[in-house]
């Protein structure tokens, strides 16, 4: 789900060309389900699954790939879900927001929002085995060249990830204009081999009929529903067509599947089943094998940048799922440091990128082998790929006004798919399974424990303070010191005084000739004007209430924003105005709204939290801290 900084929505294709935008979609949005050629076939037939490598059950998984192409990406993500978009955004959080939005019911939103954390965790299981399992597969077409390289694999994909990751930190920018040509000659590639593997076993074009997946089944049965579990690694980067469509737009990313990505993927495919068929003792690396020796070099390279872009793009996909997790509160504030001057969707998050480093570490060095890693990699996508149906069901009948029946029947369709994909890969739990879903249930704890804690605290932070008129009423009476200045109080209520108000006025027993309290809100759209983004409330005695609006991908500057005020009659220079923040001592007595061991992993939570200040750009110098007590 990377940010690229191009123009959002379909309005973008009428401000560049279709086609360069295509290109710019396959070099970002594609490329996890682009590399997937790399493991994808050997896995299905390496599972375990004692299915004998014959030239029926060739055709028949062939069939089984086509076909799940064809129908888990091309008709619902191409053309089913990607008309789902919140104001030109898709995605996870997009998907979230839209739903809450159509519902109203708090119980029903409760659900959502948990599906919405469960989607949001196993995504960032997906950006963990991504890079590591990409990265190995590519780096072991060097035993393909001789298997004296054999013992280097994992030395060798160790240096390229740590590079990877070390990249990050200056930004990606500069190498990002290359990506899209470098995936087009990969997807070239892929295309011209698996025709050439095809001439010489044509018979394989058989497996576009789709009796051949079905009569699978019925030959297989149960071990045929296993080996779906390795057919799903043919999905996975499903998602991104869906999370990417509002940085290219929805026809440029549709243009480039149907015309490019969709043909190389399958004639690749087709290509290596056509190589099994002539020669079974290839499935030990059936990719690279369709090569003549003397363009192994220059494939594994192209292979090894393919999967490094790959990388690239869900590691760029957590930092923006964090920094949009971040404005509606489903996470803790982190640090976000935009590495471009000129791109504003270029940005690194320090936290994020470590824990996924580490996680891949850990992963290459625990499975060594990227056949090893596809059992992890199939239950993350299924994963995701379900709470999207389940959250798109929800647009099906709220949004787009479908017949309940019409909606219980595409549901039933679609949930069967999902839902064999899903158990033929919780089998495979023990064999490496457990790890995103271990990944998954801890993100999923942090997420709903800092969610549910952020609530309650709200919730204590306003039982807790005075109400606003009356405390005015006190000041017209026995009116305080008043000091030159704009003096700007965080609140998240509009009828009762902040907490930092109240302790300024309590130990400092001052006023400042402006008051402000400021409440900023996060709207269920991705972007809100900057003519929508300010409202000015004037109350009495210099006091004014300003609310600033943003949408879950803005990037919050509030000196900047503030300065906006003019346009409503309150004049003051931000630069020159004193912040105060509440910084609150969380204390976890027995008793509350959530069980003792969540309340102290929130108030731990609480404590690394990059503060409001750094968050909102606030000049460290024009900030003030008043602390107090809460008890949870």
């Amino acid at each position: 789900m990377p940010d690229t900084g191009a123009e959002p929505t379909d309005a973008a294709a009428g401000k560049s060309p279709l086609l360069m935008l295509s290109v710019g979609a396959l070099g970002v949005v594609f490329g996890d389900i682009g590399t997937s050629p790399l493991y994808a076939m050997r896995a299905v037939f390496e599972s375990g699954f004692h299915i004998p490598l014959t030239s029926e059950n060739v055709i028949g998984v062939l069939s089984l790939i086509l076909w799940s192409l064809v129908l888990m990406v091309t008709v619902k993500y191409v053309f089913l879900m990607m008309a789902a978009d919140n104001k030109g955004e898709g995605g996870i959080m997009a998907l979230l927001s839209l739903s809450r939005r159509l519902v109203r019911d708090p119980r029903k939103q409760t659900v959502i929002l948990t599906l919405g954390l469960l989607g949001a965790a196993m995504f960032y299981g997906d950006s963990m085995i991504t890079p590591a399992v990409t990265v190995l597969s590519a780096v072991e077409g060097l035993e393909v060249a001789t298997t004296a390289f054999s013992p280097y694999v994992t030395p060798i994909a160790l240096a390229v990830l740590i590079a990877l990751f070390m990249l990050q930190r200056g930004g990606t920018g500069g190498l990002a204009r290359w990506f899209g040509p470098v995936m087009c000659l990969w997807f070239a590639v892929l295309a011209i081999s698996g025709i050439a593997a095809i001439v010489e076993r044509p018979e394989v074009l058989a497996a576009a009929s789709p009796h051949h997946a079905i009569g699978f089944f019925l030959r297989y049965r149960l071990a045929a529903l296993l080996a779906l579990g390795m057919v799903v690694l043919v999905i996975t980067g499903a998602e991104a067509l869906y999370a990417d469509m509002g940085h290219f737009g929805r026809k440029a990313i549709r243009m480039a599947w149907l015309y490019a990505v969709l043909p190389a993927l399958v004639l690749n495919y087709f290509g290596q089943g056509a190589l099994l068929l002539e020669d079974p003792a290839a499935l030990r690396n059936p990719f690279f094998l369709m090569f003549p020796n003397w363009l192994l070099a220059p494939v594994i390279l192209l292979a090894t940048v393919a999967s490094i872009i790959a990388s690239q793009a869900v590691i760029s996909g957590a930092f923006s799922l964090t920094r949009q997790a971040m404005q509606i509160d489903l996470c803790p504030r982190m640090d976000v440091i935009y590495t471009s001057e000129h791109t504003m969707g270029q940005i690194y998050v320090p936290v994020i990128n470590w824990m996924l480093f580490a996680a891949v570490v850990c992963l290459v060095l625990i499975f060594h082998r990227s056949s090893n890693l596809a059992s992890a990699y199939g239950l993350a996508v299924t994963a995701t790929v379900m709470v999207d149906t389940l959250l798109f069901l929800i647009v099906l009948r709220r949004m787009w006004r479908w017949a309940p029946a019409a909606v219980v029947a595409f549901g039933a369709y679609q949930l069967t798919l999902d839902g064999a994909f899903l158990a033929s890969t919780s089998t495979r739990i023990g064999d490496g399974g457990w790890f995103p879903l271990l990944i998954g249930t801890v993100l999923y704890l942090l997420l709903s424990t800092w969610q549910r804690g952020r609530v309650l605290l709200r919730e204590k932070r306003e039982a807790e303070t005075l109400g606003l008129d009356p405390l005015l009423d006190f000041i017209v009476h026995d009116i305080p010191m008043r000091v030159p200045g704009t003096a700007i109080f965080f609140t998240t209520s509009q009828d009762k005084m902040p907490r930092s108000f109240m302790h300024n006025l309590k130990h400092n027993k001052v006023l400042h000739e402006q008051v402000i309290l400021l409440t900023i809100q996060t709207a269920d759209v991705p972007y809100v004007s900057q003519e929508e983004r300010i409202a000015v409330t004037p109350i009495r005695h210099e006091f004014y209430r300003v609310t600033v609006r943003y949408g879950y991908m803005d990037n919050p500057n509030l000196p900047v924003d503030l300065a906006d005020c003019k346009r409503f009659g309150l004049d003051f220079d931000p630069a020159m105005a004193s912040y105060f923040l509440s910084r609150e001592t969380l204390i976890v007595p027995s008793g509350g709204g959530i069980r003792r061991w969540r309340r102290r992993l929130f108030t731990v939570l609480s404590r690394v939290a990059t503060s409001s200040a750094r968050s909102y750009k606030l000049p460290t110098n024009q900030v003030m801290e008043l602390g107090t007590q809460i008890s949870l």
